[in-house]
């Protein structure tokens, strides 16, 4: 299927699968279709099955959305306990998208389609009506079961899967790499199941190529040792000295183990100038998103936080972040800690979306089915791909994700024809010249700070321990936003923000 009748299908509405080889466009068929219906005034949720997937879309995860975290199933009663802004967000959306779907167990997908129909009061509708658009590829990695945690499968074995019976989208154009790249050919042919010993030979040769001494590299690999191993080293050759961020926790020690597992920020964060860093958690401002990479430019000057230039254009004096596990409305634990980490190095499984002009990848660990052929297919073509090394795993793809598209094609086959009378109304849709939005001009970071504290003298400031109490003493006194504000130098916004904090999310309108 070809990217404009797929655009349009999705625009008539239909609950849809937007799959096809990795570089096939369909991230670009998910911007155009945000884009187009919110032009058409329609609230559309982006989320993905991880935070830097989901930064390829401006969204958010998936698990987040939804209200349900890590959870492997959902508490009695846990929609009563849903803050009134997740609620807000679940009964207004119109579109929710979901990127990276081969990643999500089927088990997920069945807990998020449960939460819509209770929050949106409609049991008997697939995700209470909402019209849901996956988006992946079941040839790339699957789900992810850790030990100690519930098992599960890809989406297809879903119950919900069943009842909402998407169309089936198929990209077969092919837009990252060329034809005739050998490259290409490579990934085709695995994904054919038909990889011959010439590819394997190809691929081998790549090893006795270096790049260039000067070439600033991402580099994958498949275990996280290896990635802060190489992110320690490369700091390590950056001139300076080192900046040392521990975290602090509250709670049992049993409850912060439970939350750090799901915690990205590491418990020391090390920088220098000129360190590569990656965001871990979404910025409630959205200046940044979980995923954003950027680099150290500066620190601050007092409190010595990091300012980081991000790749956005945006530069951001990056403030310690909290992360809390709550059991219904108790905060059981929480860590806090500046939302950064090294990205020199990361594994496969982050670079899962994106596209990279060139890269070094290290396939002698792969351990499971498809992991190479997202990590090769990263890259446009093999004259730009530098390989340390590759094992028998790293070549072999999922025996079920075979299965499983084979089952996918003959679907498409038949929503292509079922849906062939809209590619007149597509190429209609394509001939007209996309509005051209104007952006304005940003100024600085540091220009934005400074007319901020004009106003707010302390915004942005590091809350002090004699601030916190101030703030809370005040609240409960009954002293209203606008006062707070006034009194301790900070936007309305920050002192809502500090006080959801203290009191939850519920407690400040």
């Amino acid at each position: 299927m070809n990217q404009r009748l797929a655009l349009e299908i999705l625009l008539h509405g239909e609950s849809a699968l937007l799959t096809g080889p990795a570089g096939a466009g369909k991230t670009f068929v998910l911007n155009q279709f945000i884009r187009a219906s919110k032009d058409e005034g329609k609230y559309v949720s982006v989320t993905a099955t991880t935070g830097l997937a989901a930064t390829h879309l401006g969204g958010t995860t998936i698990h987040a959305w939804a209200g349900i975290g890590v959870l492997d199933y959902l508490p009695d009663r846990f929609v009563d306990h849903i803050t009134k802004g997740r609620r807000e967000i679940i009964e207004k959306t119109d579109i929710l998208i979901i990127d990276e779907i081969s990643m999500l167990h089927d088990y997920r997908l069945d807990m998020v389609d449960e939460v819509c129909r209770l929050v949106r009061k409609a049991p008997d509708v697939p995700f209470g009506g909402i019209q849901v658009v996956m988006s992946g590829d079941f040839f790339q990695l699957p789900p992810v079961n850790r030990a100690g945690s519930r098992e599960g499968s890809f989406v297809v074995h879903s119950d919900v899967w069943r009842e909402l019976n998407p169309a089936i989208l198929y990209l077969d154009e092919q837009f990252r790499q060329h034809k005739g790249d050998a490259l290409l050919d490579i990934l085709t042919s695995l994904r054919a199941n038909d990889l011959r010993r010439h590819h394997a030979e190809t691929l081998l040769d790549r090893t006795e190529y270096e790049p260039p001494t000067d070439a600033d590299l991402t580099e994958l690999h498949t275990m996280n040792v290896d990635v802060d191993q190489i992110n320690r080293r490369r700091l390590a050759e950056l001139a300076g000295d080192e900046v040392r961020y521990i975290q602090h926790t509250t709670g049992s020690v049993h409850y912060v183990e439970n939350l750090q597992r799901s915690v990205l920020a590491p418990v020391e964060l090390v920088l220098k100038l000129g360190a590569l860093v990656m965001a871990v958690k979404n910025d409630q401002s959205k200046r940044y998103a979980n995923g954003s990479i950027g680099m150290v430019v500066d620190f601050e000057s007092g409190t010595d936080y990091p300012v980081v230039q991000f790749r956005n254009g945006r530069t951001i004096v990056m403030q310690p972040d909290t992360w809390e596990l709550r059991d219904g409305d108790k905060k059981r634990a929480s860590i806090s800690q500046i939302p950064l980490r090294l990205a020199w190095a990361i594994t496969v499984h982050k670079s899962q979306g994106m596209t990279l002009d060139a890269a070094r990848i290290d396939l002698r660990k792969a351990f499971v089915p498809g992991m190479g052929y997202v990590a090769l297919s990263r890259v446009r073509n093999l004259d730009n791909l530098y390989l340390t090394g590759i094992n028998r795993t790293a070549l072999q793809m999922s025996d079920e994700a075979y299965t499983i598209d084979e089952r996918l094609k003959m679907r498409a086959a038949n929503d292509r024809e079922r849906f062939q009378y809209l590619q007149r109304k597509a190429e209609e849709r394509a001939a007209k010249p996309l509005k051209n939005l104007s952006k304005k001009k940003s100024s600085s970071w540091s220009e934005k700070v400074a007319k901020m504290r004009e106003t707010h003298p302390n915004a942005y400031k590091p809350w002090q321990p004699q601030d916190d109490e101030a703030l809370k003493l005040g609240f409960i006194n009954g002293e209203s936003i606008e006062n707070l504000s006034a009194q301790l130098g900070r936007h309305e916004g920050s002192i809502r923000m500090r006080l959801q904090k203290h009191f939850g999310e519920d407690a400040v309108q």
